[in-house]
């Protein structure tokens, strides 16, 4: 019983701080009410003894929000993602197609007539779900995921023509000169 209330509010918290990413005013809050989310689902994840998929969604989520604040902090041109801005863009269209997607899964859930389970459980599920995963693939995927964080941070330094602080000038002593007026005032 304490293990289904602590599922129940872990569900809630996970959905409710989903959505605040879209009613929050900034990038940064954005993104770490995202976390949390990805957090409670991953603990929830944890309490329903899938260990992998928990400890993956967890780590990955961190890493990614992570890395997601380090960019909007090195490139966004308001401080860290902090100023105003809107969260959703046609937000009709959202919401009828968020809409359609519920229902539309919630009726599956419960009309499909779901397939018990044939046989005995496996003994070590995590290793089985990873080597169905990646197989003799392994070092392949290491590699893989060097190159696209090399391609990433590649990209970004060539699609960036100027530094963070070139605005200042050579001595970082001048008023900046942005192209967007805001910022913090002096």
């Amino acid at each position: 019983m304490t293990e289904l209330l602590v599922l129940a509010v872990l569900g809630a918290a996970a959905v409710c701080t989903g959505v605040l990413v879209f009613v929050v005013d900034s990038m940064a809050r954005a993104t770490f009410s995202l976390l949390a989310s990805f957090l409670a689902t991953g603990v929830a994840l944890l309490l329903m003894d899938l260990a992998y998929l928990g400890l993956l969604t967890i780590l990955m989520m961190t890493i990614e929000m992570a890395i997601m604040a380090v960019f909007m902090i090195m490139l966004m041109m308001n401080p860290a993602g902090l100023m105003p801005m809107t969260m959703v863009h046609n937000t009709r269209g959202s919401v009828v197609v968020g809409v359609v997607a519920f229902v539309v899964l919630t009726v599956g859930v419960w009309t499909v007539d779901w397939p018990d389970r044939p046989g005995p459980r496996p003994a070590d599920a995590t290793a089985q779900v990873g080597e169905a995963i990646m197989g003799d693939y392994m070092l392949v995927m290491i590699v893989v995921g060097v190159v696209l964080l090399a391609t990433m941070v590649a990209g970004i330094a060539l699609a960036t023509h100027r530094g963070r602080y070139d605005r200042f000038g050579p001595d970082l002593d001048r008023d900046p000169d942005d192209p967007v007026r805001g910022g913090l005032p002096r």
